[in-house]
């Protein structure tokens, strides 16, 4: 083993050559666990193919929606191929749960001649920062673990010794946070990429139980809905794997579909769905002009539209009679529809003027929904990934209890993405908990995740109501997500780590937040660790994992650098892992649990024996379960098999609909709050921005509205284009850009209108510059019908790749036109921000599909 890692240190290998290696009869990757050797792919395919290997159960860690199972055929330390779940036979009841491209380009990920090989540091890095402006441009230079870990300890003491713990930012600190909080602490960020206002908001009105996991029906009770109307949401690209295909389920069964987006998506054709095109961030706009359309038209005698017996009973708020105790009976929601109080009906052809869907449309829609028995009302988090959508969420749920969809069998209103798309309910199958005692960061304060980078640069930011608070950070650690790359304002975000005194970060691979660091450090995959269960796929699956290879050259594991980095601290280095991995892994294991045939009870899932835990070289006790250690290792994947009419269902709010009194919700009245204080006091606490305690409309900022000089006289302003980020089948948000299949597979373009390529004298495939008051990038075009005019899409997630002279990102990186705009709650806004399309005057862009790999050293 240690020659074959020497041999691996010493051997080079480019892009072409490393292609051809890998593009064998059998597709395999020729890389030994524990690194590259140089051989001939032909060659080593067709031996490897007569020899038997055993099929590892492999994680697939990133944060996509689909978490599918995975698995790599191990021959001789080679990873040859790679398949995915067929523990049993596929049908719709009982489905594989099937990985997609992205999982199944899992091993140019972690085998990836990019791969970060060793510590590294920047050529003009000193302490202090040496020349803090070549960050990103500068050259690198190996060091060893030593030394690395030397400068991060004392960087991290006079940090601290000259300003205070309170100098130290770490937005996503992960397991060297353990040694962080240990040695004093640092300011932690907060803050949602992808849940918008859907992350905290609703619990405080009622809606969303157990956050979005519980707030719409089991993908079995879908079947029974007779109209799906699904806002935002396109699962065939966000969530890959069994959503689409349970949709598909319940289009079987006789549902029709209606997609609300400013994109024809997959998900649209797939489903055959009907397509009302909206300008992003105003759907909640349209709600309000459905809510009128039903006002209006309602008569509960001889034409009943509106479930009365619902909303005043189940909810609070609606209408003047039945307002929550002492509000205003003038602020209800009635009234606010209706224009009573402010002189503005919010009518169709008022939301027509805003959202860009007819008016006649909005009242079909509503009377279509109103008059249909049974709807599920369903939205992804896209709509809510906006400046000022605190009140959307409730607009959505008002909409579904004035027409009675939720708590039923058919009838629901609520969050449909990610891994609960098309699936609601409590899991019934879940993994134990690995065991490892938390360490209390003694600093509690910590930075909004749009406001991190302008505090940085201008010390101070948004501490709460009426309080802003002094601040500066000098030292900035990335750990496991990509703070630089996912979050708003990247402008900013790079010329903040050019500021500061110090950088550091963790990655496989020399991502954004690595190119801008002084020191960066290699850490192993989840395929070189111990093992353990990935995240819910769904209510009814749990996937498991263990090591599929060695760790890869100098690469280490992030809790071996935390107590290495303890030890150089003068800290109590124990303290860090007082439950090794091995113990954890055991934990996980011992600790999961399936649900019973009662459909209620969880009872233990692994059975365990003595040589068992001695395998896994843990210590516990001996266990009865559904299926033995042995099984979970060869399969992989559990799955709890479903049946119509079986006792595993679940409605959500069915409970509290059969009886509210013994089950209220938990708000002050008990009841979905249209009218909530709980929820004006918490978006105010944030010190951002105010809302009313009733879903008003509030214009985005940066949204359609804005694209105005005048917005009456119809008069374009400098920036008259939308742009959303779709998530793409490239990559999970940042995750996968780099991988050459995909890049292959999946090219990275701007979507724009037909109507708008034309004004601008764009042609497929040209080169164009997207720019807003923030920032800009290139990309090639994609002229196509499936965007609405005056929409553009940049998919989510591409690496900045900055041409330093124009001052221009090449890549197409989505966080370079957004900017630092604080509202609400402190969501950013993906979805609704502005920008200007122009033909590129520079040289035009090579696909990046042929861009060399960023491989260093």
């Amino acid at each position: 083993m240690a020659n074959l890692i020497e041999k691996a240190k010493s051997y080079s290998m480019n892009r072409r050559s490393f292609l051809g290696l890998s593009a064998g009869a059998a597709a395999a990757i020729t890389l030994p666990g524990c690194g590259l050797t140089k051989v001939d792919s032909t060659t080593a395919a067709a031996n490897l193919a007569n020899k038997e290997g055993e099929w590892i159960p492999a994680a697939c860690w990133h944060n996509c929606g689909g978490r599918c199972s995975n698995k790599a055929y191990v021959v001789e330390g080679v990873v040859v191929r790679q398949k995915t779940d067929d523990t049993h036979p596929d049908s719709p009841d009982y489905p594989q749960q099937r990985g997609c491209n992205r999982g199944r380009s899992q091993r140019m990920q972690v085998f990836g001649v990019d791969r970060l090989k060793y510590p590294m540091k920047r050529k003009n890095w000193e302490p202090g920062g040496g020349k803090k402006e070549l960050r990103g441009k500068d050259e690198w230079v190996r060091i060893s673990w030593d030394e690395a870990l030397d400068i991060v300890a004392s960087e991290f003491k006079r940090i601290q010794e000259k300003y205070t713990n309170r100098g130290i930012f770490a937005s996503n600190a992960g397991d060297l946070g353990r040694a962080f909080s240990l040695a004093g602490g640092y300011i932690g960020s907060w803050g949602t990429s992808s849940w918008g206002s859907w992350r905290w908001g609703p619990e405080k009105f009622g809606m969303a139980e157990g956050f979005f996991i519980q707030s719409i029906n089991d993908r079995m009770d879908l079947r029974n809905s007779q109209l799906i109307v699904i806002v935002g949401g396109n699962a065939a690209w966000s969530a890959p794997g069994n959503p689409t295909y349970h949709y598909l389920q319940a289009k079987k069964a006789g549902a029709k579909f209606v997609v609300i987006d400013p994109s024809f998506s997959d998900t649209v054709e797939i489903l055959d769905a009907q397509w009302v095109p909206i300008h992003p961030g105003t759907d909640h706009a349209m709600f309000l002009g459905m809510a009128y359309a039903l006002l209006k038209e309602d008569n509960p005698t001889t034409n009943p539209l509106i479930d009365w017996d619902f909303l005043n009973k189940y909810t609070v708020g609606f209408d003047m009679d039945h307002m929550p105790a002492g509000a205003d009976p003038k602020d209800n929601f009635k009234d606010y529809v209706l224009g009573v109080n402010d002189n503005t009906p919010k009518t169709p052809e008022w939301a027509e003027q805003i959202s860009g869907v007819s008016a006649a449309t909005i009242r079909e829609l509503a009377l279509q929904i109103a008059k249909t028995e049974r709807v599920a009302l369903l939205t992804a988090w896209g709509a809510a990934r906006i400046q000022n959508s605190d009140s959307w969420p409730q607009m959505f749920m008002t909409f579904g209890a004035m027409t009675g969809n939720i708590g039923k069998s058919g009838c629901m209103t609520g969050v449909s993405c990610h891994y609960s798309t098309a699936n609601g309910g409590p899991s019934l199958v879940t993994p134990g908990a690995a065991g490892l005692p938390p360490i209390a960061n003694p600093i509690k304060e910590t930075i909004n995740d749009i406001e991190m980078w302008k505090a940085t640069l201008e010390g101070k930011y948004t501490a709460g109501y009426q309080k802003i608070q002094d601040v500066n950070i000098q030292m900035i650690y990335h750990g496991y997500e990509s703070h630089l790359q996912t979050r708003s304002a990247q402008s900013l975000g790079i010329e903040a780590h050019r500021k500061v005194e110090f950088v550091l970060s963790v990655s496989h691979f020399l991502t954004t937040n690595s190119k801008y660091s002084d020191v960066v450090l290699p850490i192993i995959t989840e395929w070189e660790k111990v093992g353990g269960f990935g995240s819910f796929i769904n209510r009814e699956s749990l996937v498991f994992w263990r090591k599929v290879t060695e760790p890869l050259y100098e690469a280490k594991s992030e809790m071996w650098i935390a107590q290495e980095l303890a030890k150089r601290l003068g800290l109590d280095a124990s303290k860090i892992l007082p439950v090794n991995e091995k113990q954890q892994f055991f934990n996980q294991i011992a600790g999961a649990k399936v649900v019973a045939s009662d459909g209620k009870t969880m009872e233990p899932l692994v059975t365990l024996t003595e040589a068992d835990i001695q395998e896994i070289g843990a210590t516990g006790k001996p266990q009865q379960g559904r299926m033995t250690y042995q099984e979970l290792k060869q399969k992989g994947v559990y799955t709890v098999e479903r049946k119509p009419g079986d006792n595993l269902g679940f409605i959500a709010y069915e409970n509290f609909v059969k009886d509210p009194v013994a089950n209220p919700l938990k708000t002050a009245s008990g009841k979905l709050e249209i009218h909530c204080q709980a929820l004006a006091d918490f978006v105010k606490s944030k010190g951002f921005t105010e809302i009313k305690p009733i879903p008003t409309y509030s214009p985005a900022v940066e949204g359609y509205e804005a694209t105005f000089k005048d917005f009456k006289g119809q008069v374009k302003g400098d920036y008259p284009l939308q742009v959303i980020n779709p998530h793409y089948l490239r990559r999970s948000h940042s995750i996968l850009n780099n991988i050459p299949w995909l890049r292959e597979a999946w090219p990275n373009p701007v979507f724009i209108s037909t109507k708008d390529a034309e004004e601008r004298g764009i042609k497929e495939g040209d080169t164009v510059l997207l720019k807003s008051s923030h920032g800009q990038t290139l990309r090639p075009a994609h002229v196509t019908e499936c965007f609405m005019p005056g929409v553009v899409g940049l998919p989510h997630g591409a690496w900045v790749e900055m041409d330093e002279k124009n001052q221009v990102d090449k890549a197409g990186s989505d966080n370079m036109l957004t900017g630092p705009i604080t509202t609400g709650q402190g969501i950013g806004g993906w979805n609704s921000t502005l920008c200007q399309i122009e033909k590129w005057t520079g040289t035009p862009l090579e696909e990046d599909s042929k861009w060399p790999l960023r491989i260093v050293l």
